[in-house]
Formats: structure tokens, sequence, C-alpha cells
């Protein structure tokens, strides 16, 4: 009788022991996603601020290739300086040759942000995919620890039994 209950309490103490463990490991696990996440959701938001001001440069430079095009010559800028800058260049030019350039330049300028922007976006998406695997991995592997951990326990706790 007395070999009985001093099994039990072994075998209370083991299950304890486990619960502790499994708690502490479930405790890494979560803190590890935490970090996962908080630097995903960082470079998610560098991202997007990298595309809100490329996409606030092709709207300025749209805007630019409308009033070359239209003939306006009132800059919507709230920069005076550099309104003036850019009114004093376009009224420089004297010819349709000039104008034409000058066009061909700033749409040359408008495809190159848009090729900047689409490789920013493909590079946020593939960075995106990564921390997810790699968040994913991390879940798993300690998983697989917390069960191993768990099955040598019981393992040892069976053997004390025998």
């Amino acid at each position: 009788m007395s070999n009985d209950v001093t099994e039990w309490l072994a075998q209370i103490k083991a299950l304890r022991q486990q619960l502790t463990d499994s708690i502490s490991s479930r405790q890494e696990a979560d803190e590890s996603a935490a970090n996962w996440r908080r630097l995903y959701n960082t470079e998610a938001q560098q991202r997007r601020t990298q595309m809100r001001l490329a996409q606030q440069q092709i709207e300025t430079l749209q805007t630019k290739i409308q009033q070359l095009q239209g003939g306006k010559t009132q800059l919507l800028s709230d920069d005076s300086e550099a309104s003036s800058a850019i009114e004093q260049e376009v009224t420089q030019i004297a010819s349709t040759e000039e104008l034409r350039a000058k066009l061909i330049e700033v749409m040359l300028e408008r495809e190159s942000l848009i090729k900047a922007l689409k490789t920013e976006q493909d590079q946020h998406a593939e960075t995106r995919k990564n921390l997810t695997a790699v968040i994913g991995d991390t879940i798993e592997q300690l998983s697989k620890n917390s069960g191993s951990t768990q099955i040598n326990k019981n393992k040892k706790v069976s053997n004390k039994l025998n």
C-alpha cells in the first residue's frame, strides 16, 4: 500500500513537471511568434510607407505631364521655391522639340518609378512569404520539441512504474 502511494506521488510529481515544462514551452513559442509578428509588422509598415511615397511621386509627375501637355503654366506645388524653379524651366523651353524632349524625360522617369514601385511590391510580398514560412517552421519546431520532451518524460514515468 505504501509503495502504491509513493508511486502515485511520483507520478503526480512527474505530471506536474510535464505540465510546467509544457507551459514554459508554450510561453516561449508565444514570445517567439510575437517577436516574428512584430518584425513582420515593422517590415510591412516600411513597405507601405515606401509605396505611399513612390505613389505620391508618380502622381506628382503625372500632374506635371498633364500640365505640359495642356499648356498649363500654373504648378500644383505648395513649395514656392520649387514652383518658381519649375516654372522658369518650363518657360525656357523655346521649341516643341525641347518640349518633347522634356516630356520624354519626365515620362521615362515616371516609368522608372513605376518599375521601382513594382519591384518594391514584389520584394514586400517575398518578405511576407518568407516571414510567414519562418514563423510556421518555428512554431512547428517548438511543437516537436515540446512533444518529444513529453514523450521522454512519459517513458521515464512508465519505467518507474515497472
